[in-house]
């Protein structure tokens, strides 16, 4: 493990160190655990991001054919 200093503005600290105690644990290990899971996410992200674009374009309408209008696409009779 690898102590950190960090600076918080009053606020901020009074509302982690309240967040910490009703979830029963010290602010050293809640701030702990949201930055692990905010990393675990942007990795989540990235990884589904790189995994989107390396797929293959698809066309999104045969040659020849028209794209459809605006109001087809979006037609919502039933709510109406």
């Amino acid at each position: 493990m690898k102590n950190v200093t960090i600076t918080l503005d009053e606020k901020t600290a009074a509302w982690a160190r309240n967040h910490a105690a009703q979830h029963d644990m010290s602010l050293s290990r809640f701030l702990g655990e949201l930055l692990e899971k905010t990393m675990r996410e942007s990795r989540e992200y990235g990884r589904a991001m790189r995994s989107y674009l390396a797929r293959k374009p698809t066309a999104l309408k045969k040659r020849g054919e028209r794209y459809p209008q605006r109001e087809d696409l979006h037609d919502r009779h039933s709510l109406r």
